[in-house]
């Protein structure tokens, strides 16, 4: 199936909205997804607690409202044609004479989603997919037009913009479907061993090392135990 494919009119119910926080896990490894929301099963370490507290943070803060800005703050956000649902840390609302009605506020408005992150810009695209994703259910929800978001990393302080272009679009809906497959599916993939695995707060439940392809849960324990 192409992404062109996933994107066609599709209506899902609320209880087949797949969460916007597993498209990032997803794109981030497949099993570390199925772990959290399959499995259910999930552990804090420093870099999780810091992400959680600076998300609590954004959150807690007041929304703003200055002269053709409105900051909005924990905004849920769903989207039942591609099927997702989630809360965006900050959505910005701009002042533009080419913008869209938007309900409660007068003149016309474009709506910019901010995702907010601790470290430093990921080499995987799993960022980009989680910001495009929320943007999509701010065009479903609000019946406008979302060019850009963005995306304010921690370690750099800075922002770093996001264009929604029709290739991001296409992969974020493709991701959509492989991460609904995977979580329909109830089975959890096997471990694919690498550097990611330490900076995963689920190592010790994941066993890298003994949960591969061609690893063998089984002789590991016995290994262990003839010690």
């Amino acid at each position: 199936m192409t992404a062109g494919q996933v994107s066609t009119n599709r209506v899902f119910a609320e209880d087949d909205l797949v969460p916007i926080s597993a498209l990032q896990h997803y794109v981030f490894c497949p099993r570390q997804c199925a772990l959290i929301h399959i499995e259910r099963i999930w552990n804090e370490n420093r870099l999780t607690a810091e992400g959680r507290l600076l998300h609590e943070r954004v959150h807690d803060a007041e929304s703003e409202s200055r002269p053709n800005l409105r900051i909005t703050r924990g905004l849920r956000l769903c989207s039942f044609r591609i099927g997702i649902a989630g809360i965006a840390d900050v959505v910005e609302f701009i002042g533009e004479p080419n913008g869209s009605a938007i309900p409660g506020l007068q003149g016309r408005w474009r709506p910019r989603p901010i995702e907010y992150k601790r470290g430093r810009p990921k080499l995987d695209r799993s960022d980009a997919v989680q910001v495009c994703a929320q943007a999509l259910c701010l065009e479903e929800m609000l019946n406008v037009d979302v060019r850009e978001g963005g995306i304010y990393y921690g370690r750099p302080r800075r922002r770093q913009t996001v264009l929604f272009t029709d290739s991001l679009r296409d992969e974020t809906e493709q991701i959509v479907y492989q991460t609904r497959r995977l979580i329909r599916s109830g089975e959890t993939p096997a471990a694919t061993p690498d550097g990611r695995c330490r900076s995963c707060s689920l190592s010790d439940y994941c066993l890298p090392g003994t949960a591969g392809i061609k690893k063998s849960a089984r002789r590991y324990l016995e290994k262990m135990v003839a010690r």
